[in-house]
């Protein structure tokens, strides 16, 4: 006696579902010196002291500069950290 035995049938892959990427946008201000603003990058957006400088730099130069990128929930208490912390900070959707 033989018997069958059915595979199961291939389903279409899903697409990768990732969580929308937002951006955290620092803006120029005229009240907190360069030195605070590299410091407060290294101890919360966790940049090593030289992208820290770099985005600094590009702040005061251009008026604004993305300093990090992740998921919505992340970069609102990243936002939420600098401005306590008297920086000017938004998130833009990247």
């Amino acid at each position: 006696m033989s018997q069958t035995i059915e595979l199961p049938v291939e389903t279409a892959a899903r697409p990768s579902q990732a969580m929308p990427q937002w951006a955290v946008r620092l803006h120029n201000d005229n009240k907190n010196d360069m030195v605070y603003v590299v410091s407060t990058l290294v101890q919360l957006v966790r940049l090593p002291a030289q992208d820290a400088t770099e985005r600094t730099l590009e702040t005061h130069n251009n008026g604004s500069a993305i300093v990090f990128q992740t998921h919505r929930e992340h970069a609102e208490l990243v936002r939420d950290q600098l401005t306590s912390k008297g920086l000017s900070a938004t998130i833009e959707k990247s």
